[in-house]
């Protein structure tokens, strides 16, 4: 392992109904509070009610940011920022997923800023501060509710780019009720697994050795996972199976599973160079180019494509050279995401390699990536070849 120092200052508050701690989570001080959310689902699923509920026991001036995009654009922050320096909003509140938490991560340390907030995005400047904010998750996913990370997209130049800054971009609280996730759809259901579980492989894809606990750890989460989707997905409406992959999400993300290491996180950035000119989901084009690094970055680490194989697919080692368990491992992986739904080709999404040229430029706008394996601009072009 690497030395390392591990703290996480989000206070997590998780079970049903826990959104009855709201009130008691907010700072006394505040006057104004910035609810920020997305395309309405939770004043159809009835969270909103519930929030608001809360927040009337209260005293503060409740102010509204609606419709955060799925993938969460630099117009929306800036719309966000105007809005908190105009109405002196002093907390944040984001109701949502992932996306709506990545927004309102960005808000609030663009409200502290004098200049941009892509600037703080591009990492052309870094917050000293930012605005409280907490969050009452809506979407099993991302881990955003207890991790610094947020992600954003800036649609004019097609540019999108993963940022965040310890420990000014973790959110104060947040509350998960696994209620307020039984009205997510199957399509977003699916996406939510397949994006923690890759999570989950980002970190397991690392060059350190002797990190036994933490490969115990990823593994029997990645495990559970993968039990739990079908038969999520065949009772959309199961509080039991709702709770286990919720947990799942935010455990998959908020740094407990990669102390002592740095996973790779090669595949999320060529797919946010996918997403920023195509607008795809996120956990779509993960889906289809993960397992496409994988075969691409076999030879870099062969054993660890084994341990994967044989400690979470059970891959039956017997007779098999250690290259055909890897293959099957990775096989393994693809087909579960695709017996859940998840798409296997960039064609899914009607996509082929007329703007590959743009994605390979997006992808290296910051020079060569990756921490398991260096990718350089060709290795970037296999792989999208690979995913066609």
């Amino acid at each position: 392992m690497d030395a390392f120092t591990f703290h996480n200052p989000t206070k997590l508050i998780f079970g049903k109904n826990q959104i009855e701690q709201l009130t008691e989570q907010l700072p006394s001080h505040i006057k104004n509070i910035l609810i920020v959310y997305g395309g309405g689902s939770i004043k159809k699923n009835g969270v909103y009610d519930r929030v608001m509920k809360e927040l009337n026991k209260t005293t503060v001036q409740v102010h509204e940011l609606a419709g955060v995009d799925p993938n969460p654009k630099l117009s929306t922050v800036r719309k966000g920022v105007e809005l908190c320096k105009r109405e002196g909003i002093d907390f944040l509140l984001a109701v949502g997923g992932g996306s709506v938490i990545d927004c309102t991560k960005t808000i609030a340390a663009g409200a502290k800023y004098e200049g941009d907030a892509w600037d703080l995005v591009t990492r052309k400047n870094t917050p000293d501060r930012v605005l409280p904010f907490g969050t009452v998750l809506t979407l099993a996913a991302t881990g955003s509710e207890m991790n610094g990370g947020a992600v954003i997209t800036n649609w004019e130049t097609n540019e999108k780019y993963g940022w965040g800054y310890a420990p000014y971009t973790y959110p104060t609280f947040s509350i998960l009720d696994p209620q307020n996730t039984i009205t997510v759809p199957r399509e977003q259901t699916i996406y939510g697994i397949v994006d923690m579980m890759s999570h989950l492989l980002e970190q397991y894809f690392h060059n350190p050795t002797q990190s036994p606990v933490q490969d115990e750890m990823v593994e029997g989460v990645l495990r559970t996972v993968i039990d739990t989707a079908p038969k999520l997905l065949d009772n959309l409406e199961s509080y039991e199976h709702r709770e286990t992959i919720l947990y799942a999400g935010t455990i998959a993300l908020n740094g407990m599973l990669q102390m002592g290491y740095r996973g790779d996180w090669a595949s999320h950035n060529i797919e946010h160079a996918v997403s920023a000119v195509y607008d795809i989901p996120h956990a779509g084009g993960l889906a289809i180019l993960f397992p496409n690094w994988m075969r691409h970055n076999l030879d870099v680490d062969e054993g660890r494509f084994v341990q994967l194989a044989t400690k979470v697919f059970s891959v039956n080692s017997e007779g098999k050279s250690d290259r055909q368990i890897a293959e099957e491992g990775i096989d393994s992986l693809r087909e579960f995401w695709t017996s859940i739904g998840a798409p296997k080709a960039l064609a899914d999404y009607e996509i082929d390699d007329q703007k590959f040229d743009l994605i390979v430029n997006r992808a290296m706008k910051r020079g060569a990536f990756g921490n398991f394996s260096k990718l350089e601009a060709n290795d970037v072009e296999a792989i999208l070849e690979m995913s066609k």
